[in-house]
C-alpha cells in the first residue's frame, strides 16, 4: 500500500451514509461520542467500526466461523493490496489504512482474535483474556489513536488499555448470553477458585454467589485499565479529547450498572440510559482532567505488539478547519487552565 495521503480525508456520500448506518444500528454509546469528533476524524472512525462490525458479523453468520475468518484473511490481503472487494466496509477502511498508514499487523491481529472465537479457544487465566481482548478491542483503540495522528507509545498504551477495559465490560455484562451460545469469557482459574462448574454454567445459566464474585473480580480489574487509559486522553489532539473520555465514561458506567445489579449479568443485561449518557458527555466537556499527565508505564505484555506496531506508523494529521479549529481550541483552553491555576497560586 502506498504512503500515506496528504490531503484531506474524505469518503464518498455513499460509504459515508453506509458507515453511519452501521454505528447508528451496532453501538449507540459510540455513536453518541462520535458526534463530539472534528468531521475528518469523525468520518474515519465511523469508516474503521463499519469495517469491524463487518468483519465481526462475516465470522458470526457464516455457517463456518473458520470460513468466515479465511474470507476475511482474503478481503483484507485485497485491502493492502490496493483492490478492495466491493464491499462497503472494505472500500471505507481501505480508505481510512490508506490515509492514515495503517500498520497491517493491527487488523491482522484483530481477525485472529475472531479466529480464536471460531475455534472455541478457552481462557485459563485473566492473561489469557487480556491478550484475546488486545485482539478484538485494544486493536480498534490503537488504529483510532493513528487516526487522531498520534503514535506517541505511552499514549498509545492507554488506547491499548482503554480497548481492554471496554471489552472486560463487554466480556462482564454478557456472561449469560454468552453462555447460553455456549462461550464462556470469564478466567477459568477464577471459576474455578469461586466454586462455579463451568460445564455447568453452560448447560444452564444461572445466577450464583460465586459467579457474581468473578463478575465482581472482572469489574475491578477494568477499572483499574480505566484509571490508566484516562491519563492517556491528554496525548490526543484536544479536539479529540471530550469525545474519547465521554466513550470511556459512558462504556465504565455499564459496569457500574452490572454492580447496581448485584453482579448478576445472567438475569440482566445491563445498559446506559440515553439521560445517563447525555450526563455523562456534559461532565467530560467540562472535566478539569483533561489536563493530566499520560502514563508512562508501558504497554503491557498483552498489547506491546500493538503499540510497537503502530509507533512505526506515519500518520496524518487532521488538516484544514479540523486542524486549525483544534490548535485553536487547545491554545484557549491551556490559556485558561493556566489562569486558573495562577489564581489558585495567589
Amino acid at each position: 500500500m502506498p504512503a500515506s495521503s496528504p490531503e484531506r480525508f474524505e469518503l464518498n456520500p455513499a460509504l459515508r451514509k453506509q458507515c453511519e448506518d452501521a454505528i447508528r444500528e451496532g453501538s449507540k454509546s459510540f455513536l453518541a461520542a462520535s458526534l463530539l469528533l472534528p468531521t475528518q476524524i469523525r468520518l474515519a472512525t465511523r469508516a474503521l467500526y463499519a469495517f469491524c462490525r463487518a468483519a465481526d458479523d462475516l465470522v458470526d453468520e457464516s455457517g463456518n466461523p473458520s470460513d468466515g475468518v479465511e474470507a476475511l484473511k482474503s478481503r483484507l490481503d485485497a485491502i493492502y493490496r490496493d483492490c478492495p472487494q466491493n464491499h462497503t466496509a472494505d472500500m471505507a477502511f481501505h480508505a481510512v489504512a490508506k490515509h492514515f498508514d495503517i500498520p497491517r499487523l493491527l487488523p491482522d491481529a484483530l481477525i485472529e482474535g475472531f479466529a480464536w472465537d471460531a475455534q472455541g479457544r478457552d481462557y485459563h487465566t485473566l492473561d489469557d483474556v487480556a491478550a484475546y481482548a488486545a485482539r478484538v478491542a485494544s486493536t480498534v483503540g490503537v488504529m483510532m489513536t493513528l487516526v487522531m495522528g498520534v503514535t506517541d507509545r505511552h499514549t498509545l498504551a492507554r488506547a491499548a488499555d482503554l480497548g481492554i477495559a471496554m471489552q472486560l465490560t463487554n466480556i462482564a455484562r454478557d456472561v449469560g448470553e454468552d453462555a447460553r451460545r455456549g462461550r464462556i469469557y470469564l478466567p477459568l482459574d477464577w471459576l474455578a477458585e469461586a466454586n462455579v462448574n463451568p460445564n455447568a454454567l453452560l448447560d444452564n445459566p444461572v445466577v450464583s454467589p460465586g459467579l457474581c464474585a468473578v463478575v465482581e473480580r472482572l469489574l475491578e480489574t477494568a477499572n483499574a485499565h480505566y484509571a490508566k487509559a484516562m491519563t492517556g486522553i491528554t496525548g490526543l489532539p484536544f479536539s479529540c479529547r471530550m469525545a474519547i473520555r465521554s466513550a470511556a465514561l459512558i462504556y465504565r458506567e455499564i459496569g457500574r450498572e452490572i454492580e447496581r445489579n448485584n453482579f448478576d449479568s445472567v438475569s440482566h443485561r445491563a445498559h446506559t440510559s440515553t439521560i445517563r449518557k447525555l450526563e455523562l458527555i456534559a461532565y467530560s466537556i467540562y472535566s478539569p482532567t483533561l489536563f493530566s499527565s499520560v502514563s508512562s508505564e508501558e504497554a503491557s505484555a498483552q498489547t506491546r505488539f500493538l503499540v510497537d506496531a503502530a509507533a512505526s506508523a506515519k500518520p496524518q494529521e487532521p488538516r484544514g478547519f479540523d486542524g486549525k479549529a483544534g490548535r485553536m481550541m487547545e491554545i484557549i483552553a491551556l490559556s485558561e487552565n493556566r489562569r486558573r491555576n495562577n489564581e489558585v497560586a495567589a
